[in-house]
């Protein structure tokens, strides 16, 4: 089964909980999963498929916690080509930045040779207040590629 890197990007929690259920998901169906609040290059495993949930936070930016990852793809440009990522953004369409934050990581990302497994899901916490449920949805949607 595969492996799967978890990188969490939350402000007040909520990302981390749809993470969780998605780590659950996954490892009821046999893949090997690994959470990070704090992730660090040094730390993720290149050749599994790296799954990141996260919020937006004020202006368009990434949470707090992902900032230091942020910064280090930034300086050190590292070769990523093995990668592959999937995005589950969840923020709240009342603000002209919705799910802006974490387009930045996946900018960063592409630019390092990263390349997306599946399409991106965008969960608007307005129309669905439980996220976990449509990030579910888009998990069962294409969790037999792996």
């Amino acid at each position: 089964m595969a492996k799967i890197e978890i990188l969490i990007g939350t402000t007040l929690g909520g990302s981390e909980y749809v993470a969780d259920e998605l780590a659950a998901v996954l490892s009821d169906a046999g893949h090997e999963c690994h959470s990070h609040l704090d992730p660090s290059l040094d730390s993720l495993d290149t050749s599994a498929l790296w799954l990141l949930v996260s919020a937006t936070h004020g202006a368009g930016d990434l949470p707090d916690n992902l900032q230091p990852f942020a910064k280090s793809l930034m300086l050190t440009m590292p070769d990523l080509s093995t990668v592959r990522f999937a995005l589950c953004a969840i923020g709240d369409s009342s603000y002209d930045t919705f799910c802006e934050g974490p387009e930045q990581l996946v900018e960063l990302l592409s630019d390092a040779g990263a390349k997306p497994f599946v399409d991106k899901i965008r969960i608007d916490v307005q129309a669905d207040p439980v996220p976990e449920e449509p990030a579910i949805q888009w998990l069962q949607q294409w969790i037999g590629k792996l």
